[in-house]
């Protein structure tokens, strides 16, 4: 698949000739991932390069601040096996760091530098999974190329499955009222009086229905309805593992934090459809009940919700894009946080600081951080660390 005539900038196109460089001489390759579905995407497109070049190869995924050094391994490790970090800050032979080009999109480019044919599906949920708009700048190419695969854009909600009450109860795209409870959606979906067979019409009356279930919520903030855009107008897959390139997106993002060799299966293409969507229907449950469970605080520029156990980073992008008035939400659990930004706020670098403080590890970007902690850590001491970093 020939990406030709896309606008890279200089950093993504020093990172693709870096990555395609270390892989094509490559014995071996340890590919160590970011717990996110974009990362999760391009470790799997990079896999599935050497997979068909004949290079053996070992995918393994972590959270900020975790180690990937495995002792037996590293002791029995070649001086030729080549590593890529896919979003950590790891000890590597090449870097894609996704924060100024998704790394899904990077990895799709070094694939066809490689010669070999790159997955623009997997690419694009990629994208839409670390919050880029499909096809907007550096990510045309990929869109032309899944386009030309029949992906194509259509009124609608950006869920999974074609069970429309289960995709909507379970998407953590948006948050709703209903978020969670496949049988209240169900029920507001009979008010409707969709047909049997959804055309496109039926299509918008549901999108309207939700943007406005999430938008129009007494809770909402303002950045609501804009964050809602990202679930409307899916991308639709006619052959595909899930019915839209946004609800692939949603499951990469879920399966990565709660079974990460689910992900990997899915990422490198094995049957692991099913597996994916209990994962995803799990997740999804436990971060809506958290986001509409926790105790909240509000600081200067700081929202704060504290809950006993969650996927605390996705339950922190809900807060932070549906009921966060401050620019930075921060969710705290019995032995883990996480933050998110609306902006640029070095969030990474306070995560670092603050967990150094009680004990743990964490880290982070710019806009986004995780840390975990001993459970016998007071929260409020954690709070307070963190709150202080900030200054």
């Amino acid at each position: 698949m020939s990406t030709s005539g896309r606008s890279g900038t200089d950093e993504s196109d020093s990172a693709t000739s870096d990555v395609a460089a270390a892989l094509r001489e490559a014995a071996f390759v340890r590919l160590l991932a970011r717990a996110d579905g974009d990362c999760l995407a391009a470790a799997g497109l990079l896999a599935r390069a050497l997979s068909e070049r004949g290079v053996p190869y070992q995918v393994r995924v972590a959270r900020f601040g975790e180690t990937l050094a495995d002792p037996e391994t590293t002791a029995s490790a070649d001086a030729d096996d080549t590593t890529v970090g896919v979003g950590l800050d790891s000890a590597a032979d090449a870097h894609l760091s996704g924060e100024t080009t998704p790394a899904s999109v990077t990895a799709f480019d070094a694939a066809d530098e490689l010669g070999t044919a790159s997955n623009p599906v997997l690419a694009l949920a990629g994208v839409v999974a670390a919050g880029r708009v499909p096809g907007a700048d550096e990510t045309a190419h990929v869109l032309a190329a899944a386009s030309e695969l029949g992906v194509e854009r259509r009124p609608g909600v950006g869920v999974p499955t074609d069970d429309l009450a289960n995709g909507l109860a379970h998407t953590t795209l948006a948050h709703a009222d209903y978020s969670g409870d496949a049988g209240a959606v169900q029920a507001t979906l009979a008010e409707l009086g969709l047909p049997a067979e959804l055309d496109a019409s039926a299509h918008r009356r549901v999108a309207s229905e939700f943007a406005l279930a999430v938008a129009g919520h007494e809770s909402a903030t303002d950045r609501a309805a804009e964050s809602v855009e990202r679930a409307l107008r899916p991308h639709a897959l006619s052959d595909g593992p899930f019915a839209t390139v946004e609800g692939y997106a949603d499951v990469l993002e879920a399966v990565a934090r709660e079974r990460p060799g689910t992900g990997v299966a899915l990422a490198l293409g094995h049957d692991a459809r099913a597996d994916a969507l209990d994962a995803w229907r799990d997740h999804a449950e436990r971060a809506h009940a958290a986001l509409r469970e926790a105790t909240t605080g509000r600081y200067d520029g700081l929202f704060v919700a504290r809950t006993d156990t969650a996927p605390v980073e996705t339950v922190a992008r809900l807060l932070r894009d549906f009921r966060s008035p401050e620019p930075v939400a921060l969710v705290v659990s019995d032995d883990e946080a996480a933050a998110a930004a609306a902006d640029d706020r070095d969030v990474g670098a306070t995560m670092t600081d603050a967990v150094a403080q009680v004990g743990g590890v964490g880290g982070g970007t710019a806009r986004r951080g995780y840390a975990r902690f001993d459970p016998e850590t007071d929260t409020k001491e954690f709070l307070t660390a963190f709150r202080e970093a900030r200054k």
